[in-house]
């Protein structure tokens, strides 16, 4: 787990790429680490709990239901099927043949989430346990009872079941579109005029019962739609019409003006029930907000407050039909470990029409390859760029554009320049055209985002790593050559792909490939492969969890505020070099420098200076990277000479480990000196210490790339070392320090794949250091 001035180093480092919204209003907010600390408090409990036979304490009529939810919890707060607690608790329910549908439910999910090739074919029986229990007609066709007999249905035990299809279905079993057809119709015939649902049938609505409503309909439309894109035989017809589903928007609508998360709304117990129900509906519906709510930053805050401080456990109160404390824990637990699932993407909502979204399961589609393809579960969540600060979009570090109406998005230009700044990725792509008069709107875009003439659209080299990133794209794959990107910093920020990507995403459902034709399943792995090298490569494959969202706001420290003598300013040392190539690393550096424990009082905007300007005399510490070969004028070294021997101090970083640069930097600095050589910095360097405030920094984390062959996805391996830092020294005193490992695309949040350099939590920790360093001096 990551202490918690790592993971204040971390939000701001990220120049609020994590920081969230309005905080909720009551009690204080809570940060990353609360969070990550009562999902392993629980855990804990509930690993207590267990007893000599791998089970929990049963209710009598249920044997089988609360092992298996504990199971499924445990599974999902991050133990593995080795985990001595996961292999006991599975090896009891592999000895059960439940006959209950809470308990068949709760056995499948838990195998499906565990073991489920192992476990596949009692998944499979379970699943016809489910579909000949399923009532077939009369009033409560398409529901579930409590047992196979089909006396009676109540939505509580249907939803269960949908549940446990859902999951069998998507590690492989085999549903019949019959059973989400008629399961379908019953959730439909509960629902209330006003868009809720209730318990035991159309009674006194609950958010729990209008929850299990709207996400078992969210359900059975994922398992059994045909989606937006036909297929027949080897044709595909992409943006097939689609009509918004009014049972699905006004249980939303219902959820939104009834939220809370200190009770079940309209019901007096199952509060930890409706937070497991109301979590689903947040991800599967990709939705951020309930109505004006953060759904699970306020849930979350509740439970992080409502942990009991001695058991770790959570338990509902004496009128809550829970009121046991295995069973809250447990809904409590899922609620924050899936809440808390990274965001893969945010697809861009934008425009007057339904031209954003034309392919309605492309985004959700693409998430869920990339979790198979990095054993990491995932999310996505819609963004309204017109309503969206830019706070908002950097919830998501890939911010996905479909359609080719960009230009609704030009009003937009200066908020999305931010984003990218502080670290986005703008994936745009031309779905339902593959016309070249829709990269001439991208164009446009472009233009507006960035002024510089030196950032334009360009077609991508067959040489750049998105080529290859993650999966080898095919020399004959239709998307060959269709990729453009725009250069920005350290990276590639912004890709236009100017064939159709989210059709064949929308047809990428793995239960659905094998009826596809050979020609058709090759498209949509031709799509499939391009986007997993363009989410791999926005993301370093490690996007962060939502928890870490939880942090304060940055409040930039400025010259108004403190007055000129108060505040340090830092120099950015002008050269040939390439000296704006990473332009957001010291700016980010210097927002951490002003956050967390350090809390200098430094400007966070660098002011950019001539190495023989006056105006370099005036800030006592300067900065200058680079990626290229330099060399400064005669009056140029005497200038930055007397500086350094007048006080003043140079931190310098070689971007993306640049060996031209390097050497142009050690000539130049100890030409500007006399002659003074450069030096490694002892291992026991009080600068690798916290002896100034800073960080023990003898051993941190380097990120070396990997030769691979031209057919493999691009790899790197993340090894402990030394810091590995230069510098010269005047007395005692280090004047300049030089690092030639890259430092500049981590602060920018960007950690290139084919850069040698630090962690970006190293990179922080090393030049917080060195900014302590200096002002101690």
């Amino acid at each position: 787990m990551l202490d918690r001035r790592t993971v204040t180093i971390i939000a701001v480092l990220l120049a609020t790429l994590m920081a969230g919204p309005a905080r909720c209003q009551q009690g204080e907010p809570i940060d990353p680490t609360s969070v990550l600390t009562a999902i392993d408090r629980g855990v804990g409990y509930l690993k207590r709990q267990q007893n000599a036979r791998g089970a929990w304490s049963e209710m009598t009529t249920f044997p089988g239901g609360v092992t298996a939810l504990c199971t499924l919890a445990l599974l999902n707060a991050g133990l593995t099927p080795d985990d001595p607690t996961i292999s006991a608790a599975l090896e009891y329910l592999r000895r059960l043949e439940p006959n209950k549908t809470y308990t068949v439910a709760m056995q499948t999910m838990a195998f499906a989430a565990g073991e489920p090739l192992r476990d596949l074919a009692v998944i499979q029986r379970n699943v016809a346990w489910l579909e000949a229990a399923q009532h077939i007609d009369g009033e409560h066709a398409g529901g579930w009872g409590y047992g196979a007999d089909r006396s009676g249905a109540d939505p509580s035990n249907a939803q269960f079941a949908v549940l446990a299809l859902y999951e069998a279905q998507q590690v492989g079993a085999r549903v019949a579109p019959d059973t989400w057809r008629r399961a379908a119709g019953y959730w439909r015939k509960q629902q209330n005029r006003d868009g809720s649902w209730g318990y035991p049938s159309r009674t006194r609505a609950s958010g729990s019962m209008t929850c299990a409503g709207v996400g078992s309909l969210l359900i059975t439309e994922l398992a059994s739609s045909d989606g937006d894109a036909l297929v027949q035989g080897d044709r595909v017809t992409c943006c097939q019409p689609h009509e918004t589903d009014p049972a699905l928007a006004k249980g939303l609508d219902w959820l939104g003006r009834k939220f809370s998360v200190t009770r079940n709304p309209g019901d007096r117990a199952w509060e930890y029930y409706y937070l497991y129900a109301l979590e689903r509906v947040g991800r599967l519906s990709a939705q951020r907000f309930m109505g004006a709510h953060d759904w699970y930053r306020e849930g979350t805050e509740q439970l992080v407050r409502s942990q009991d401080s001695l058991t770790r456990s959570w338990r509902g109160g004496r009128l809550d039909g829970e009121y046991e404390p295995l069973i809250d824990t447990s809904f409590a637990l899922l609620f924050l470990s899936k809440g808390r699932r990274p965001i893969l993407l945010g697809k861009a909502r934008y425009g007057t029409d339904d031209a954003w979204n034309r392919h309605r399961r492309d985004a959700a589609h693409l998430t869920d390859a990339a979790s198979r393809a990095w054993n990491l579960p995932m999310t996505w969540q819609t963004i309204d760029t017109a309503q969206a600060t830019t706070d908002d979009l950097q919830t998501a570090p890939v911010l996905y554009v479909s359609g080719t109406e960009v230009k609704a998005l030009q009003p937009q230009a200066g908020k999305l320049r931010e984003y990218l700044d502080r670290g986005g990725f703008l994936l745009i792509e031309a779905s339902c055209s593959e016309k070249p008069a829709s990269r001439a709107g991208v164009e446009s875009l472009v233009e507006t985002i960035f002024p510089e003439p030196e950032h334009r659209l360009r077609r991508l080299e067959p040489s750049h790593p998105l080529w290859r990133m993650e999966r080898l794209v095919r020399p004959e794959s239709p998307y060959a050559g269709a990729l453009w990107g725009v250069d920005y910093g350290c990276r590639t920020c912004v890709v236009f792909c100017e064939r159709d990507l989210s059709c064949y995403w929308e047809l990428d459902s793995p239960h659905r490939l094998l009826e596809y034709a050979d020609t058709v399943q090759q498209r949509i792995d031709d799509a499939r492969t391009v986007g997993l090298n363009l989410v791999a490569y926005a993301t370093g494959r490690s996007p962060k969890g939502k928890e870490q969202q939880f942090v304060e706001p940055i409040e930039e420290v400025t010259i108004d505020a403190l007055g000129e003598r108060g505040l340090v300013t830092v120099a950015k040392v002008r050269h040939a070099g390439g000296c704006d190539d990473a332009p957001a690393a010291l700016a980010n550096l210097l927002r951490a420098a002003g956050q967390g424990d350090a809390r200098l009082s430094m400007s966070a905007k660098p002011i950019p200076v001539g190495a023989d300007s006056p105006e370099l005399l005036r800030h006592h510490f300067a900065f200058m990277h680079g990626r290229n070969d330099f060399r400064f004028s005669v009056s140029e070294r005497r200038a930055l000479g007397a500086y350094l021997e007048s006080g003043g101090m140079l931190l310098g970083d070689a971007i993306c480990a640049s060996k031209p640069f390097a050497r142009a930097f050690r000539r130049e600095l100890s030409a500007a000196l006399n002659g003074r050589p450069f030096e490694s910095v002892p291992g026991d360097d009080p600068l690798f210490t916290d002896a100034y405030g800073g960080y023990d920094l003898r051993r941190v984390r380097v990120r070396d790339p990997q030769p691979t062959a031209a057919n493999e996805p691009l790899a790197v391996r993340v090894r402990e070392t030394p810091p590995q830092l230069e510098g010269v020294r005047i007395d005692g005193r280090w004047v300049v320090l030089f690092s030639p490992l890259d430092l500049s695309c981590a602060l920018e949040s960007h950690e290139a794949i084919q850069c040698r350099g630090y962690t970006r939590e190293d990179a922080a920790r090393i030049g917080l250091n060195v900014l302590l360093y200096s002002v101690n001096q």
